[in-house]
C-alpha cells in the first residue's frame, strides 16, 4: 500500500467546519429577515416566494448537516490511519479528501446562487 502525509487533510477538515459554522449562522440571519418579510407582506406571490426561500433554506441546512457529518467521519477515517501508519494515511484517503472539497465547493456554489436570488427577492420586497 501506498502511504501519503495527513498534514493537508486536518487543516482542511477545520477550515471546512469553520466555513460551515459561518453558513450556518448567515442562514439564520437570512431565515430572520425572511419572517420580517412575511410579517409585512401576506400577498400570494410574496407568501409563495417566502415558502420558496423557507424550502430552499431547510435544503441548504441539511446539506450542511450532511457535509459537516462526512467531513468529520472522514477526518475520524484519517486520525485512525495515521495513527496506525506512523502519521501517514492511505492514498486511498486521499481519494475520499479530494471527493470532500468538490463537495463543499458545490455547495458554496449553490449557496452563493442562492443568497443573490434571496437579495433580488429582498431588494424588490424591502
Amino acid at each position: 500500500m501506498t502511504y501519503t502525509t495527513v498534514s493537508k487533510c486536518g487543516n482542511d477538515h477545520s477550515t471546512w467546519l469553520k466555513e460551515l459554522d459561518f453558513y450556518n449562522e448567515e442562514l439564520s440571519l437570512l431565515e430572520k429577515r425572511l419572517l420580517e418579510i412575511a410579517d409585512k407582506n401576506n400577498g400570494k406571490e410574496v407568501m409563495a416566494e417566502v415558502e420558496h426561500f423557507q424550502n430552499q433554506f431547510i435544503v441548504q441546512r441539511n446539506n450542511m448537516d450532511v457535509l459537516q457529518h462526512n467531513i468529520n467521519e472522514h477526518n475520524n477515517k484519517v486520525a485512525e490511519d495515521a495513527k496506525a501508519h506512523a502519521g501517514k494515511m492511505e492514498v486511498s484517503k486521499e481519494h475520499d479528501h479530494k471527493e470532500l472539497k468538490t463537495q463543499i465547493e458545490m455547495f458554496e456554489k449553490v449557496f452563493n446562487e442562492l443568497r443573490h436570488e434571496y437579495n433580488r427577492f429582498l431588494s424588490k420586497w424591502l
